[in-house]
């Protein structure tokens, strides 16, 4: 019956670097059974960094990604022998169970996530992640702007309105009620991150009687990240 799985063998191309993208499955619903804040709800956000830390700790991307509902995972070594079946249901399965972990509540629905793989060049890599930042940035005025409306018309008339606006309009809406969205966390404007950095440790060599340097890497959980650009990548190693 082997002969059945007909997708099973399906791998990555060999030596290539891979996307995971993870998204939550009717995660709107979610939110409405767990009445989160809105815009932004840190529980939410602080149990969504653990995922992201989770994931970083189990299968070793090189980096994580990750805001709205919403994780990308970078490997330069393919997890799985590059089997994309393994690669998309494991993955998914490990962060709904550590979502639903880390959040401890019981929920009316079990969470779920969707997962799909995105083999990708080096030249790409620093403009898929600045496309998926910019959509947290929109995904942040667009969240603050459908909130505030909210809190002035009925549902409808609010979804109305804001389908109308471009993101100039809506920030420029925002702004002149007192709302600057220069001033929110950063996390809520790019996404958090989690990678690895180095921490100098300065220690004492005795045998040679004088201080000695040296460097230890650690998972770093980033929440004031700077704009996606080709020194950031350079600088935590990404890119060279």
């Amino acid at each position: 019956m082997k002969e059945y799985e007909v997708y099973s063998s399906l791998k990555v191309p060999k030596n290539s670097k891979i996307i995971v993208r993870l998204d939550g499955r009717n995660f709107h619903q979610l939110a409405r059974d767990l009445d989160l804040i809105k815009p932004y709800d840190d529980n939410f956000y602080n149990v969504f960094s653990c995922v992201c830390e989770d994931l970083f700790k189990e299968f070793s991307p090189i980096f994580v990604y990750a805001f709205s509902d919403e994780i990308s995972m970078l490997f330069d070594n393919v997890p799985f022998n590059g089997r994309i079946e393994k690669i998309d249901s494991v993955m998914a399965s490990f962060a709904a169970s550590s979502f639903a972990i880390n959040y401890n509540t019981k929920f009316r629905k079990p969470p779920a996530f969707d997962s799909r793989v995105i083999p990708i060049l080096d030249d790409n890599i620093l403009e898929y992640f600045k496309w998926r930042q910019d959509e947290s940035w929109r995904n942040c005025v667009n969240s603050h702007g459908i909130c505030y409306l909210k809190s002035k018309y009925p549902n409808n008339v609010s979804n109305d309105k804001i389908n109308g606006m471009s993101l100039s309009d809506i920030h420029e809406l925002l702004f002149k009620n007192g709302i600057n969205l220069n001033n929110i966390d950063t996390y809520k404007k790019r996404g958090i991150a989690v990678y690895r950095k180095n921490k100098k440790i300065v220690g004492f060599n005795k045998k040679e009687n004088k201080e000695q340097v040296s460097y230890r890497s650690y998972v770093c959980t980033d929440w004031n990240l700077e704009k996606f650009s080709r020194d950031f990548f350079s600088k935590i190693g990404v890119l060279k």
